[in-house]
């Protein structure tokens, strides 16, 4: 048996705008402490830490952040000069340290408890290590108003620049005339395998921001439920290799491209004469149905126990519902038979309205799935015809594909598709008055 040897490729991760972005809120925040005359260790911490937690991966986010972490410190820092003025006024009391520090902790629970009582709960960490930061220096706080309004201003300094920096983006377009057509696997290694988060916020943020991108796989809607599951799709996709276009959201078929009754009665025919056993995938009621006929060999039998269990399919037993509802065939087996199998059918299919695709089964490694399409059942024709559905609504829409040219290795390759989509929905302004130029960066996007 020969070793397989597995090729590994290292990537650094992409830069990406959030990082950028805290960067840049950190250096103004710090210049202007900077621009006051603060230097080294005289320089509060406070606002650049600020900037930092309240940097958001979305805009309303660092917004809702930013009001929380304003109410938290305007509590903290009250109640912190309320304990410095308790100390300057009774003195006597500040004599045992052991005392002291009881009293912050008493401190730290009424600043608690203040956020509860506002309805500010998610406000409370934040007050109370405001409250620290004003009292922890105590005794060798001489000005207790000062240190309490230092801390409350760096921190308010912190949020503003966050939210400034985070608002602020060089003018862009939004190309909203297109229909943006995505793979899946150009965004994840397999169906059983989640979109990485920080594709996830990305693909995410296009969807919220109005980006119509529809997004093409060779399975069955059941793939959505893992892989893109938390995805805000806002188009429909396009599923079985082009056999069908599902709307996720209304939960149903809008077409599928069915294979004709009568080729699909002598296929039949022909498959059972020559011994084999065969899925065959229908859509009947907006429901995915799974029939099974023939003889199953062990290596179907433990895809069919393994796919079986999942909630997402209904695999069922006896013929079929309707003749028209086929949307393909599916035979399986060890990938050397499957390339013998595809060699005695071309004959069969040769100038019938099917077409053959051979995939390798990515859940059993060394078996693979020949499928039996409609010939009209492709990505392009399914891209062709949901585009005439959506200009019922925007005739004006145009459609652009934007795939990898390389095939999918890792997050890194997701990263760099969706940064690419980015670009193309959300080109600079700047681009209009150098029209060859910015036709240029489309092509090599």
């Amino acid at each position: 048996m020969n070793d397989i040897k597995t090729e590994r490729h290292f990537y650094l991760p992409h830069i990406g705008q959030r990082i950028v972005k805290t960067s840049i809120a950190v250096f103004i925040t710090l210049l202007v402490y900077y621009l006051r005359g603060y230097r080294g260790a005289e320089m509060p911490a406070e606002a650049a830490i600020t900037a930092i937690i309240c940097m958001q991966p979305y805009v309303r986010d660092t917004r809702d952040f930013a009001v929380n972490r304003f109410i938290g410190t305007l509590i903290g820092a009250a109640w912190g000069l309320a304990f410095l003025l308790l100390m300057l006024i009774f003195p006597a009391i500040g004599d045992n340290l052991l005392l002291v520090y009881l009293r912050m902790a008493i401190g730290v629970m009424l600043t608690l408890y203040t956020c509860v009582l506002v309805h500010r709960p998610d406000t409370s960490a934040q007050a109370a290590i405001v409250f620290i930061c004003v009292v922890i220096a105590f005794p060798e706080i001489e000005a207790p108003l000062q240190q309490a309004l230092e801390r409350f201003t760096g921190v308010l300094l912190g949020t503003c620049t966050s939210i400034a920096v985070n608002v602020f983006r060089l003018p862009r377009d939004k190309e909203r005339g297109y229909v943006y057509f995505v793979k899946i696997a150009d965004l994840v290694p397999d169906r059983f395998s989640h979109l990485p988060a920080a594709a996830r916020f990305r693909l995410n943020y296009l969807y919220d921001d109005g980006a119509k991108i529809c997004l093409m796989s060779e399975h069955a809607p059941a793939f959505f439920t893992l892989t893109m599951s938390q995805t805000m799709l806002s188009v429909p996709f396009i599923v079985m290799g082009g056999a069908a276009i599902y709307d996720a959201n209304e939960n149903s078929y809008l077409k599928a491209e069915t294979l004709d009754p009568w080729e699909a009665a002598r296929l039949r025919e022909h498959l059972d004469a020559l011994g084999l056993g065969y899925f065959i995938y229908t859509v009947h009621n907006n429901k995915i149905c799974i029939f099974h006929q023939g003889k199953m060999h062990e290596q179907e039998r433990k895809i069919y126990e393994r796919m079986k269990r999942s909630p997402y399919r209904s695999y069922l037993e006896g013929e079929i519902y309707q003749a028209n509802e086929i949307v393909y065939l599916k035979i399986i087996d060890e990938t050397d038979k499957i390339v013998v199998l595809e060699k005695k059918l071309e004959s069969f299919l040769a100038g019938r309205k099917l077409r053959m695709v051979v995939r390798p089964q990515q859940s059993a490694p060394g078996v693979s799935g020949l499928y039996i399409y409609a010939d009209t059942a492709t990505f392009p024709q399914a891209e062709a015809r949901l585009m005439e559905i959506l200009r019922r609504k925007d005739p004006a829409l145009k459609p652009r594909e934007v795939f990898l040219r390389t095939p999918y290795r890792s997050e890194h390759d997701a990263m760099v598709l969706l940064h690419r989509l980015g670009n193309l929905y959300e080109p600079l302004k700047i681009l209009r008055l150098f029209p060859r130029l910015k036709e240029k960066l489309e092509r090599d996007e």
